[in-house]
């Protein structure tokens, strides 16, 4: 199989997460609108500078992303309609680097951003596939809880996982949370004995299993790097990244996905081990899903998650392997397909030292895995890049 070129001479700079909200009466327009505009004024250019975009939304239809460029009064010469869910943050920086590479673009703003109105979750559900609206809908079964669930439950009963093992992830979580203003549980505390004794919500998920919808915007700019030194802007490099979608589907429940197809590569093309990871950003909608992430990657041997998570500090400021630093959108929220960009945005911050309260120290490499596009039973999408601090 070939490999993916490298990324050279192409970066990733200011990252921007913006208006997090519980509910919200604004399109998913203004979302994206505002993360652009806020990207163009930290980095001190005009929304003119900016002639290529990669856009990801659940909420824009019955508008395309090519609408967009009206809305915002802006040319564009690249434009990309990512809509992997979860996995959209490390496609739109794969393809933006490449249009960098390529000359297709000179500045490209990637951007994820989504509302949410009273029952808009409900109602991107009940249309989310035709497979969901064939298989699952009709039978009271919509939206992510029921799959997830079986996934949870397959999970715990083969690797011998408890709920005081998710209990970990999720504590820790809150906890970097607590130290990121834009998460919206981070004003409020979760000890272990919370986690437990939380409502059910669809067994062995329990509440705190469970991602919360909220409104917000993330996003990017990819440049090349003499244009990022340039305009004074610290950056951070692609050492790596690669995508897998629909990958193990014989596979009867989702217990693995496309990142143990990929990550030795990954790792090879980056000259890293996982031990040279100083953070991991995992898509986190449900804890299983971030230790399939972390499993797939090497972080641990297959069924290993027990261990590594009561042996392993994952705190922003622990002495083991910070993950999900911000809360990630268990205790941050999740922005619709904005939290598929949550991971890439956060490592740049830490990357460039601008995460403040949250900062990771001497954080050199990051990690950032996706996971999107949960279909009735499995999710398709699965991303993975390596990101280094610039020099």
């Amino acid at each position: 199989m070939s490999q993916p070129q490298d990324y050279s001479g192409v970066v990733l700079t200011t990252p921007v997460s913006y208006g997090y909200a519980k509910q919200s009466d604004k399109p998913a327009h203004w979302y994206i609108g505002s993360v652009l505009r806020e990207l163009c004024k930290n980095a001190g250019i005009k929304k003119q500078d900016v002639d290529g975009a990669a856009f990801s939304s659940f909420g824009l239809a019955p508008d395309s992303v090519s609408f967009l460029t009206q809305h915002y009064n802006i040319s564009l010469r690249w434009l990309e309609q990512l809509p992997f869910g979860g996995a959209s943050g490390v496609i739109a920086l794969r393809r933006a680097a490449r249009a960098i590479q390529c000359g297709d673009a000179e500045i490209v703003a990637c951007i994820g951003g989504d509302t949410a109105a009273k029952g808009s979750f409900r109602d991107l559900v009940a249309d989310f596939s035709r497979f969901s609206n064939s298989a699952a809908y009709p039978y009271g079964a919509a939206g992510p809880n029921a799959p997830f669930a079986l996934i949870t439950a397959a999970y715990m009963q083969r690797y011998k996982v408890s709920r005081e093992d998710f209990g970990h992830l999720a504590v820790a979580q809150r906890y970097n949370a607590q130290h990121y203003p834009t998460a919206l549980l981070g004003d409020k505390t979760l000890t272990m004995q919370e986690y437990l004794a939380a409502r059910p919500i669809a067994e062995p998920l329990h509440l705190f299993d469970c991602v919360m919808p909220c409104a917000g915007g993330e996003g990017f700019l990819v440049m090349s790097e003499q244009r990022a030194r340039d305009l004074k802007l610290p950056f951070v490099t692609i050492a790596a990244a690669d995508e897998r979608h629909n990958a193990f589907a014989e596979d009867p429940i989702q217990l693995r996905s496309g990142w143990s197809e990929f990550a030795d590569g990954l790792y090879q093309r980056a000259a890293l081990a996982p031990s040279d990871i100083d953070l991991v950003q995992t898509y986190d909608d449900y804890p299983v899903i971030s230790a399939l992430q972390l499993e797939g990657l090497g972080f641990f041997a297959e069924g290993g998650f027990s261990n590594f998570i009561t042996q392993t500090a994952t705190t922003f400021n622990g002495d083991g392997l910070p993950h999900n630093t911000s809360g990630g959108q268990l205790s941050g929220g999740q922005a619709g397909s904005a939290a598929g960009y949550l991971g890439v945005v956060e490592s740049i911050r830490q990357l460039t030292g601008s995460a403040a309260a949250n900062q990771v120290a001497n954080a050199e490499h990051a990690m950032v895995s996706g996971y999107g596009m949960i279909n009735y039973d499995r999710g398709l999408c699965s991303t993975a890049c390596i990101l280094s601090r610039g020099s």
